[in-house]
């Protein structure tokens, strides 16, 4: 049987999906280069989809174009921290805040927690995480609010993949979930809020000691 070529559009989002994975999960670190034709041989396409993948990851924060070097993944250090975790601090505690108060499912969150702690490997758990986020602030019943929080989503989650691969500290995090989870579940809104910037704010100042801490601005 004779296998149909995917059409152009279909196999950009295929290698897009591809490079953000990879990117997400540390296979492609954070200042590496990411030749087209080097791309393109790996994922068996022509360098017009890599090269319109990576214009989108661009738009998206997690790679930088440069008409010298090409493109890149993203660097990170405590200045890009600063900037993504202070949006982080400002916007998801109110959004899990109100998802609190509207009693909205949090079943996703549970699900989240389950695949992290079943995850077989550093990848899976760093979706799971992710997801797990997600699901805390998704329903907060104002999709701009959900949306503004989805646009700083992939940039967070570059921080944390570097931040991981410098010092795991998936067990703590994990412990911090849950007791977020369970404040959100038992309706104390504002305590599930404050446990979740208080979660934030100590990821990014251990892994980033540039950046804000509870209570200070960037």
């Amino acid at each position: 049987m004779t296998s149909v070529p995917l059409p152009i559009p279909s196999r950009t989002q295929y290698v897009l999906e591809g490079i953000k994975h990879r990117i997400l999960t540390g296979q492609l670190t954070s200042g590496q280069a990411l030749v087209e034709t080097e791309l393109a041989a790996q994922y068996g396409v022509s360098k017009t989809p890599v090269r319109e993948a990576l214009k989108t990851l661009a738009g998206t924060g997690l790679v930088v174009m440069s008409q010298y070097k090409g493109a890149t993944v993203r660097m990170v250090d405590a200045d890009m921290a600063r900037a993504v975790y202070d949006v982080r601090l400002l916007l998801e505690p109110e959004a899990l805040r109100r998802s609190v108060r509207r009693a909205a499912s949090l079943e996703a969150a549970r699900t989240a927690l389950r695949d992290a702690d079943d995850a077989a490997d550093t990848a899976r758990r760093s979706l799971a995480n992710r997801a797990f986020h997600r699901a805390l602030y998704a329903p907060c019943g104002n999709p701009l609010l959900a949306r503004m929080l989805d646009e700083v989503r992939d940039q967070a989650a570059l921080v944390s993949a570097v931040a991981w691969a410098a010092d795991p500290s998936w067990e703590r995090e994990a412990a911090e979930h849950r007791e977020i989870l369970r404040l959100a579940q038992e309706g104390d809104a504002d305590g599930a809020a404050g446990a979740l910037h208080a979660h934030i704010a100590s990821f990014v100042r251990r892994a980033f000691p540039g950046a804000p801490g509870k209570g200070e601005q960037a």
